[in-house]
């Protein structure tokens, strides 16, 4: 996600503006003018980038080019049009996600009159002056929200209501003098037709009165053609649904647009949108795409790093002349989430457009650094093409080993971690007094990863006022976030990168990146401080005299693997010694350290001459002891350090051992090895408790605190007291425990205090690890005040030890044993444990690999990426709540092997329900059978071969009165016998207690839970001494709750199942009816004694008589075929008198070219009609009637098995408010898929009833419910 927030230019959500003086005099160590606001808006002097244009004024990022790796830029948006030389700001615009494609694979011609029919089944007309020398135009459409953020889309929602209530209102205003005239005329209504008028006048207005108040506007569709001009793709759009002019929009006045990078042209859908898009054309014109931002973030990266404005320079990108490529990897059905096919495409048009620089504000937390699909193919990017990425730390501070993925992570990417400083906090975040010095930002990522490396490289401002989307209505507006940090750095980088390509220097990663670590300037005195903010904060022109002096020396990264000696356990890039038995002892570590060239590096010309004589040195030689001097070639040298904690004070160390070379002292540490350790408390009181007095806290001060967590404690209940203070305070207060191979275990919560008082909270510990406590108070919190907050912290250690934390029941109606213990403090063994999930496993049903196009979908290395399509078939018998769970794929996008994975929802209309990636949302459907695709992509035929069979979950939330309440027994035969059932007992540290959990009852297994499906909940065993009412009978409100499952067994066999019946074997009269309608249901008709059939319904039967019971049967069964005969007739007959009259009307109207076609047609119709008789005398109409009446007396018509007859016989008798209500109550009812006849019909009626405005809203509901086909992945 991306790794900012968005705060108002007007009002810093964190700052205390209330207090604002407006003299500003309350600013101790300056004053903002004009000139320093504007500057502190868009930060630079802070990374000395005044000093170094001062010095190379032209060096201002021209010749560099950024791929943007983030929601997608606007190339509309201020500041980003040109650069500083007058070259396009922007050179690419890309959807590398896919979701604004449109499957453009239909071929239309056009007619005569030069139209072709869209996709959405408008008639277009094509613009004469376009080029086709083929003729061939290819069609496809979009719903216009699709490509919208959710801020365009309710305020196009807003005005789209305002004007559609306008048209509502209009319509019951006649609805209502209709229906009042009629009183009026007909004061007392007592005639069978005219009670069934007055009932279709109401039923108008209530139709009206409730369309307003279900209301759900899926937004209008958009035509799109593609076609080739001979040279390129050329596309054009239709947009006059967004138009309220008919003569704006029109798909001839469109200005055809091509590819972005061909052409630079951009379109804007309507003026109330104000939304930019680019188009692409793919794979021979069958796929466009249609590119838009999904959330203004990446414009403001973008400008950020590269913004230029000629009439207002103080307002700069920090390198106004580099130029951008946006990839768009925030996928628009998701929000603004990254997915792997959006990374991946990414990588491949950096290196396509050969770029010089990436920036990605995105991130996530990962289990395992440096590791994944993603990571290999940055390393290759990297490594063979010298691209420099540059990627955000991440917003989950202030604890340790929070850095996320890719940025904070990752050996090939320099991570970028966030720093205010005073300038920026007095004017961009407005705040009372800014500090005195620069700091980092409270929730800026810390190091170390879990693997030991440093985790934040640099730092950089993380804070600035730049340009937006159009779409925002708004120029530019103020975000912070690491987000902000990385483009500031990379604005810096591109400095470089231009001056080194000016100058001819090779341009390399490893030495942009020795240069920036090397020049930083420390923030903070202490040395734990680079955990914060990496080597400090960056300085380009320092950097840059550093690059200068260098660009003799090898480009060269020094790889650094560690191993602990007499351990096998996987490298690190550092040593992170984190838990007390680590720290009690000295350790020695084996380094191998290996120089690494590029691809392209020459064997005899750089490799063989490699040779560096390396003088070690370590920060702290009484803790850490490292050999005095090494000497290293290309081919590698290990060497030995030892680590001795044994006699540091509790709390946070951090140290190094870094290599100087030896003939050139002046470069530099050129690798270095961090040693971060933090040693705990022991937890020694009985009860086990720990308490943290006094601590105080100005604005943006840390305190961390490491304790041991006493063995068999599963949870902390803690007590935070402030005091001393006179404005409000606000704390972050973070609980952080590292677990191998689980992503950091991390609790965190806001505190806000308005006065002094005192706070509680629980969260989980694991047992026996070092837990760290962080108490920050916010960095512009309190600032203006010159009081300091004093904090108390008590921390009390509760657990409950079980055999076995995660149960799973196996079916059986066997109960499981739970052994129970504490080894910390007596506690109330109270366990509760319910079951609120179900989770049905399903094989796919079909699997399907393809090669996917060379456009976009093919590796620097040449590899094509292929992708496997699993397709599930997946049935729901009521309406629910579902999530797609695939254990295998979910919850990782960085730290996996996988390349990506999608997958869709839809219906047997193909309507899309839902989709998702790595982290599946829940939906709710109703009732019915529905498809899930899957899509995964990888290079490798092999690994996809291996998933052709995967399995995945349907997870659905049981109802409240469906949710299983597990029962304890302090017996085995409890369940059973139904005796002994257990509560609670009181635990004695030493003794253990044992328990039985009974499996659910088999009648309360929900229904529709198949053989192997899962019921999942929680349990948990004690109880929290500050929990509300009833929060301990929820055990997932409970911080030590586990998770606990149920295996659903066989079914037991239904003893009916099998025996047939010979009432199913009767001919369904339907199929009977085909070829003879009419007939054939006269026939069915005839043959039933109707005088006997109603007397026996007439009678009531005794259901226990069997003899009576088979009558009831064999009687229901012939009243459903005569009612099946009366309703098909019903329908022919109808369908028999609309043919002839049609028939009628046009032989009438061609009969005298003389007469006037109206009055021929009037007289002739009625005079026809008069006396068309059928052989019995009556009219058709008058058979439709008889025949109506008469199956009203078998069944109730407004059914929706029936129901279609009844709004047939109300639209022939013009009661068309009937016929409406009657179908959308037959809708309403209907729980099966939607039937396209049923809405076909109702935008029938809204026509003849001319409700343009109700049409105009069905209809585009149609393209909602109706897909021609499913969307591309």
């Amino acid at each position: 996600m991306p790794c900012s927030s968005i705060t108002s230019t007007a009002d810093d959500s964190s700052s205390n503006n209330n207090n604002k003086k407006k003299d500003g005099s309350s600013l101790h160590d300056f004053k903002l003018n004009e000139s320093t606001f504007l500057a502190s808006l868009m930060p630079k002097k802070e990374i000395g980038v005044n000093r170094f244009f001062d010095a190379h004024p032209e060096y201002d990022g021209r010749g560099a080019l950024i791929a943007i790796f983030d929601s997608g830029v606007d190339p509309a948006a201020d500041g980003l049009q040109i650069t500083s030389d007058g070259k396009p700001k922007v050179l690419d615009v890309i959807d590398c996600t896919g979701s604004g494609d449109i499957d453009t694979s239909k071929v239309v011609k056009a007619d005569s009159d030069g139209r072709i029919c869209g996709a959405s089944g408008a008639s277009l007309v094509i613009n004469t002056s376009w080029k086709n020398p083929s003729g061939e135009w290819r069609v496809g459409y979009k719903l216009v929200y699709e490509l919208f953020t959710e801020d365009v889309i309710s305020r196009l929602k807003k005005e789209r209501k305002k004007k559609w209530d306008e048209k509502n209102q209009e319509e019951i205003a006649k609805a209502v003098k209709q229906l009042a005239d009629f009183d009026q005329k007909h004061i007392k209504v007592e005639d069978v037709k005219l009670k069934m008028s007055r009932e279709d006048l109401q039923n108008r207005l209530d139709i009206l009165r409730r369309q307003s108040e279900s209301y759900d506007d899926k937004g209008p569709v958009i035509d799109a053609v593609v076609w080739h001009d001979g040279e390129v793709w050329r596309v054009a759009l239709d947009t006059q649904s967004l138009e309220d002019d008919p003569n704006c929009g029109k798909l001839a006045s469109f200005m055809p647009l091509t590819n972005y990078r061909i052409e630079r042209k951009y379109g804007v859908f309507s003026k109330l949108d104000a939304c930019t898009f680019v188009v692409n054309v793919y794979s021979d014109g069958n796929v466009l795409s249609i590119v838009t931002d999904c959330s203004a973030h990446a414009t403001h990266v973008a400008g950020i790093a590269t913004a230029f404005h000629p009439k207002e320079p103080l307002l700069n990108g920090v390198a106004p002349g580099a130029q951008i490529i946006s990839c768009k990897i925030g996928d628009s059905r998701l929000g603004s989430m990254e997915t792997g096919t959006g990374l991946i495409r990414a990588l491949i048009a950096a290196v396509e457009h050969k770029c010089d620089l990436i920036n990605m504000s995105y991130g996530e937390a990962t289990l395992l650094p440096d590791y994944g699909r993603f990571v290999d193919l940055v390393n290759e990017v990297v490594n063979k093409y010298r691209l420099i990425f540059i990627s955000s730390a991440g917003n989950s501070g202030p604890g340790l080993s929070t850095v996320g993925a890719p940025g904070g992570t990752s050996s090939s990417i320099i991570g970028v971690g966030a720093y205010v400083s005073p300038a920026m906090a007095a004017g961009a975040h407005c705040v009372v007094e800014p500090p005195s010095d620069g700091l980092e930002y409270t929730w800026s990522s810390r190091g170390p990863t879990a693997d030991g490396d440093l985790g934040v490289c640099v730092s950089a401002p993380g804070g600035a006022v730049a340009p937006v989307p159009t779409w925002t209505l708004q120029r530019r507006m103020l975000m912070n976030g690491t987000s902000m940090a990385s483009p500031s750095a990379c604005g810096g980088t591109a400095l470089l990168i231009s001056a080194m390509k000016a100058e001819g220097i090779p341009v390399s990663p490893y030495s942009v990146r020795k240069a920036l670590e090397n020049t930083a300037i420390p923030i903070g005195d202490l040395p734990e401080d680079k955990l914060s903010t990496g080597q400090g904060l960056m300085q380009v022109d320092k950097a840059f005299e550093y690059i200068q002096k260098c660009q003799n020396v090898p480009c060269v990264w020094y790889q650094i693997k560690i191993q602990q000696c007499g351990k096998t356990s996987p490298s690190s890039r550092g040593i992170y010694l984190r838990e007390a038995s680590a720290c009690q002892q000295s350790t020695e570590w084996t380094v191998q350290l290996n120089p690494k060239f590029h691809e392209d590096a020459d064997n005899f010309k750089d490799l063989v001459p490699f040779e560096e004589c390396i003088e070690l040195h370590s920060t702290e030689e009484t803790v850490i002891k490292a050999p005095d001097y090494l000497l290293l070639t290309y081919n590698g040298r290990t060497f030995n350090v030892v680590v001795d904690p044994s006699n540091l004070s509790d709390g946070l160390h951090y140290f190094e051992v870094y290599g100087v070379d030896c003939k050139a002292p002046w470069r530099g540490p050129l690798f270095r090895i961090p040693i971060t350790i933090t040693k705990p408390k022991a937890v020694t009181n009985q009860p086990p408790q720990i308490s943290f007095s006094k601590m105080l806290f100005q604005p943006g001060h840390i305190e961390r605190r490491y304790i041991e967590v006493p063995h068999g404690a599963s949870w902390a209940e803690v007590t935070m007291k402030t005091s001393g203070f006179d404005t409000a305070r606000r704390f972050y207060v973070d609980a952080v425990q590292l677990c191998p191979l689980r992503r950091p275990l991390k609790w965190e919560t806001s505190v806000n205090f308005p006065s002094p008082a005192a706070k509680s909270f629980a969260f989980r510990v694991v047992s026996g690890q070092t837990l760290e406590l962080v108490i920050s108070q916010f960095w512009s919190s309190g600032m203006g005040s010159h009081e300091t907050a004093s904090v108390d912290f008590e921390v009390v250690f509760h657990g409950i030890k079980v055999n076995q934390e995660e149960v799973i029941l196996d079916g059986s109606d066997a109960p499981v044993r739970i052994d129970a213990e504490t080894l910390v403090v007596s506690e109330e063994l109270a366990p509760v444990a319910i079951l609120n999930k179900i989770r049905v496993p399903y094989r796919p049903i079909d699997s399907k690999i393809i090669a996917l196009s060379t456009d976009r979908d093919k590796l620097p290395s040449g590899k094509q990426i292929l992708a496997l399509t699993l397709t599930y078939n997946i049935k729901l018998e009521d309406g629910a709540q579902i999530k797609p769970h695939i254990p295998l794929l979910n919850d990782r996008i960085y730290d996996t092997k996988f390349e990506s994975q999608f997958y869709m929802i839809s219906d047997s209309n193909k309507r899309v329900y839902s989709s998702g990636d790595v982290y599946p949302s829940s939906s709710n459907l109703p009732k019915g059978e529905y498809i899930l695709q899957l899509y995964l992509r990888h290079d490798n035929v092999q690994i996809l071969e291996k998933m052709r069979h995967l399995v995945l979950f349907i997870e659905r939330n049981l109802e409240e009165k469906d949710v299983i309440r597990l029962s304890f027994f302090s017996q085995p035969d409890g369940p059973l016998m139904g005796n002994g059932s257990f509560k609670s007992l009181s635990l004695v540290p030493g003794i253990k207690e044992g328990i039985y959990l009974g499996p659910p009852p088999k009648e309360k297994l929900p229904k529709n839970s198949p053989q192997g499906s899962v019921l999942l909940g929680a349990i948990s065993y004690g109880k929290l001494s500050f929990a509300g009412q009833g929060e301990n009978k929820n055990p997932e409100k409970h911080p030590a709750s586990y998770h606990i499952s149920y295996i659903v067994p066989p079914n037991k066999i239904d003893e009916d199942k099998g025996k047939g019946s010979s009432l199913s074997s009767k001919k369904n009269v339907s199929e009977r009816l085909k070829e003879e309608v009419v007939g054939a249901a006269n026939e069915v008709i005839n043959s039933i004694d109707r005088e006997e059939l109603a007397k026996f319904f007439a009678l009531k039967n005794d259901p226990e008589d069997e003899e009576a019971e088979n009558i009831r049967k064999k009687m229901e069964l012939t009243r459903d075929q005569l009612a099946d005969a009366l309703y098909q007739k019903g329908l022919a007959l109808a369908e028999i008198e609309s043919l002839k009259l049609a028939d009628l009307t046009w032989c009438i109207l061609s009969k005298d070219e003389d007469k006037s076609p109206t009055l021929a047609a009037t007289k002739g119709t009625k005079e026809d009609i008069e006396n068309k008789k059928s052989t019995d005398g009556r009219s058709q109409g008058d058979l439709f009637e008889e025949n109506f009446k008469e199956l009203k007396k078998w069944v109730n018509v407004k059914s929706s098995k029936y129901g279609i007859l009844l709004v047939t016989r109300e639209r022939r008798s013009q009661r068309l408010g009937t016929a409406l209500k009657v179908l959308c109550d037959i809708i309403q009812d209907d729980a099966e898929a939607a039937k396209k006849k049923f809405y076909e019909l109702k935008l029938s009626l809204l026509d003849e009833i001319g409700w343009t405005h109700l049409a105009a809203y069905e209809r585009q509901w149609m393209h909602v419910r109706f897909p021609p086909s499913l969307p591309l992945f």
